[in-house]
């Protein structure tokens, strides 16, 4: 099965490369929303033919959903895409600690606690409604990031702990364009990075883990 886990994973890497090409700056459309959640879902038949944690694949399933919901208009499709992705954070949590990861050196946690600090000045005033369901969702994703700064020091682990900063970078880029800059005409370079840095997250995430595996069983 590991052929077909290093295809899919050539398969997404090729879809993620042409949405970073062709869609990424494009206005909503059903070939943006394929082609954005077919590279995420190529990541979870990789996940089923490497053996990673089955909760590591529920983990980048959510994040296909997310991917699937956050590429349509509307602050509905907005919500569930980002209770899919926090869902995903969680399962990351999960598969963290079930890896050995407890708690990081406070000198590690203490740009994590400043960032969460922060959104409360450039971020929560400018979400309105939205405010306690974005909240949340950092509260989420610093907990996931915490948790992978916590892994036991390992080489595959070290891949996974990449992924988690990666993720964070993506959301935090993500938060600025939708709250801070606006999205009707988003920034091509950060666009593009944005994009870079979740769909390599993700695929350093899975990575990490599926090694992690691969070496226990």
């Amino acid at each position: 099965m590991e052929g077909v886990g290093w295809a899919a994973v050539g398969l997404g890497a090729a879809l993620a490369a042409l949405y970073g090409a062709r869609y990424c700056m494009a206005g909503p459309s059903m070939a943006k929303t394929l082609v954005k959640t077919a590279s995420v879902l190529a990541l979870v038949l990789a996940a089923l033919a490497f053996g990673a944690p089955l909760v590591v694949t529920a983990g980048l399933f959510l994040g296909a959903a997310g991917d699937f919901f956050l590429s349509r208009k509307g602050d509905r499709a907005f919500l569930a895409g980002m209770a899919a992705f926090a869902a995903g954070h969680l399962a990351y949590l999960w598969a963290f600690l079930a890896a050995g990861a407890g708690m990081a050196p406070f000198w590690l946690l203490l740009p994590l606690l400043a960032l969460g600090a922060s959104t409360e000045v450039w971020l929560s005033p400018h979400t309105g409604a939205l405010r306690w369901p974005v909240r949340g969702y950092v509260a989420v994703i610093l907990l996931m990031a915490a948790a992978a700064l916590g892994l036991p020091a390992a080489p595959d682990l070290g891949l996974a702990q990449a992924g988690a900063a990666l993720f964070v970078l993506s959301d935090l880029i993500l938060a600025l364009d939708l709250f801070r800059f606006g999205t009707d005409r988003p920034h091509r370079g950060r666009a593009r990075l944005l994009w870079a840095a979740y769909w390599c997250g993700q695929a350093l995430i899975l990575a990490g883990l599926a090694g992690w595996a691969a070496r226990v069983v």
